[in-house]
Formats: C-alpha cells, structure tokens, sequence
C-alpha cells in the first residue's frame, strides 16, 4: 500500500533588496537585533532610530568567525525564548556576514522556522553573505557544514555604515565583487580595473552590479544545485586555508583572495585561463590590499581537507575553475597529481 502526502510546493520566497540610506521599518510584532559590540558601538543607536515594532530585543553575541557555533546560537535562541518569541516573531540580523549567517540559521530553527530581515554592516556582506538565503555555523571539520537555506523577508544595503569599516574589512568585501566579476561579468570585472572603490558613487555602483549578479544566479539555483556553485570560485581553497589557520589568521575575503589565486593557477596549468588574465585578477587583488599568497606546509594533508567541502564527493573534489574572465567551469575531473602539483607551488 502507498499513500501520498500531496504537497503544495507554490509559496514564493521572493524578496527585495534595498540599497539606499536605510528607511523607517515598522514591524507589527516582536523583533530581536540580533549585532555584536563592534557593530552595535558604531552603529546601533542609528539602526534603532529606523526601527519600531510591538517589543525589540537586542541580542550582543561576540565578534570573530571563530564564534560562529552552536554555542552562540544557543545563546540567541535561550534570548528569544527567554523573551517568550514565536512563531510571527522577527530576528533582525545586523552585522557582518558571521552575524547574518548566524541569524539566519537561528531565524530557521527556532519553533521550526520564523523570518529574519538581513540588514548588512560591511562591504562583504552587503555584496554576498545577505543575498541568497545561505545560514550557518562552522564547527571543527570545517566552515559553514552545519546550516540551512533560509531567504530573508528583505535585505537593506546602507552605504552608510561602510563609513567605518576599517581597511582589511573592505578589502575582504573587494575580494568578493572581484569574484562576481570573474564568474559571470568580464565587462563589470574591467570597470573595476578602472574604477576607484574609495568614491562613493563608484562603490555603490560597484555594489549593485554584484548584487544584481548574485540575484540572478540565486533565481536561477536557489539550492545551489547547478551554477550558482560557481560563486564558490575560490573557496574551495579559501575554506582550507581558513580551516588551517583556526578562522584567526585571514578574514573571509582575504581567504577567498587567496584561495582564487590558487584556483587560477590550477586554471593555467589545466591551458585554461591564460597567464595574463590571471595576473589581472591578482593585480586587482593586490590593490586593495589582499593577501595573494600562502604557504602550505603540508601538501597532501591540504589536498584531503578538500574532501570536507560541501561540493565534493566521498571520492572526487570539485573545484571552481575560470575558463575566461566571466566563465568559469564546476568540474570533479581534476587528476590530483595536477592539483598536488599546483599547491607545491605554494609549499615551503
């Protein structure tokens, strides 16, 4: 005998994005910030002038992936029970990625799911970690392997509060709008050559070809079950070199810097991107003040860290390799002698 639970797949999980100076939000229900001391010291009392709802929490939790856990999402959810949150309560993630990750992944948990409004702190949050729906906490095999896809009920880009990211922190959300160009934008990728990112008007111009970017691959692979993998393009090493250095070494994006030199270099010795392109992406890299370079000490063991990646397979690693700049190709083809030899390239 069978029986079938006819399920109806229709609801919509659309939003918006906004960029533009944050507006009044009036929220009908009970609303948790969910910031930590960083964010909140520079900003908080701004984002509470914006904000009204029937009750607002604020959640501190501390500030560094390295407290992107469950012991910190514990502490969310015990606040929102705590303060008797239910199922048509709000979380308000305001921060940086970690926060938004975290936020995200608490919102779809709690009494099973409750929706969050993602309102991004710095420049690489604003062009990636907010959009799409991706939340989730690391833990001691690697980066981001415990989490969920959750849309946000909107995204709120601010330029504003890009006014006080120190340096290493822009640069890392560089790293990002870079690897939006390489992946699927060779003409945005020139501008950017040209461009200075220090101008207002350039940077919010630059932020919003990202973000349209990304929106249309999170339409198109909202799961990531096809090509929205390849804006993985430089993680798949990055993750490595994070999981490497304990998450204290490298910020997100400088990580990612890293690990899209690597992947070039693997993209060259495989005769598909040519050196010269590949210097042009380091050389953008390089003047926002990104790391390019690593030393791994331990080839092999580096090489077995792909394997807990979430592409890959018991057997095969996949790997995000540009073709061009715009194209890039998702392939577990790679022999390992070939990549072996791309990372003693950068042994000691």
């Amino acid at each position: 005998m069978t029986v079938e639970i006819a399920l109806d797949k229709a609801r919509d999980d659309s939003y918006e994005i906004f960029i533009d100076t944050l507006s009044k939000l009036h929220l009908d229900t009970k609303v948790a910030v969910v910031t930590n001391p960083t964010v909140s010291g520079f900003h908080l009392e701004y984002l509470l002038r914006q904000v009204t709802a029937k009750e607002l929490v604020v959640i501190t939790v501390p500030d560094g992936e390295q407290y992107k856990s469950w012991e910190t999402i514990t502490t969310i959810l015990d606040e929102m029970f705590e303060n008797r949150f239910n199922r048509r309560s709000m979380l308000i993630a305001f921060g940086g990625g970690v926060i938004g990750d975290m936020t995200g992944f608490a919102s779809s948990i709690y009494q099973r799911g409750i929706d969050f409004i993602q309102i991004p702190t710095t420049l690489l949050s604003q062009v990636d970690a907010s959009v799409g729906g991706k939340t989730g906490i690391n833990n001691r095999f690697g980066k981001n392997l415990i989490g969920a896809f959750h849309q946000p009920q909107a995204v709120y880009i601010d330029p504003y509060f890009l006014q006080t990211l120190p340096k290493r922190e822009f640069g890392a959300g560089v790293a990002e709008v870079v690897k939006m160009a390489v992946t699927f934008n060779s003409d945005f990728f020139a501008w950017l050559e040209s461009a200075d990112l220090s101008d207002s008007v350039q940077l919010r111009e630059a932020i919003t070809q990202a973000v349209e970017t990304k929106a249309g691959v999170v339409a198109a692979d909202e799961k990531e079950k096809g090509i929205r993998a390849a804006l993985n393009y430089g993680h798949t090493f990055g993750h490595v070199i994070e999981n490497e250095t304990g998450y204290t070494r490298y910020l997100h994006g400088e990580a990612v810097a890293i690990g899209m030199v690597m992947a070039n270099e693997l993209a060259v010795s495989l005769g598909w991107m040519d050196r010269e392109e590949a210097q042009r992406i380091k050389a953008l890299l390089e003047r926002y003040g990104l790391p390019v370079t690593y030393v791994i000490r331990d080839v092999e063991r580096f090489y077995e860290t792909f394997f807990l990646d979430k592409k890959s397979s018991d057997s095969t690693v996949t790997f995000i390799i540009p073709r061009h700049l715009g194209e890039v190709e998702i392939t577990d083809s790679v022999e390992k002698a070939r990549v072996i030899d791309v990372l003693a390239k950068f042994g000691e």
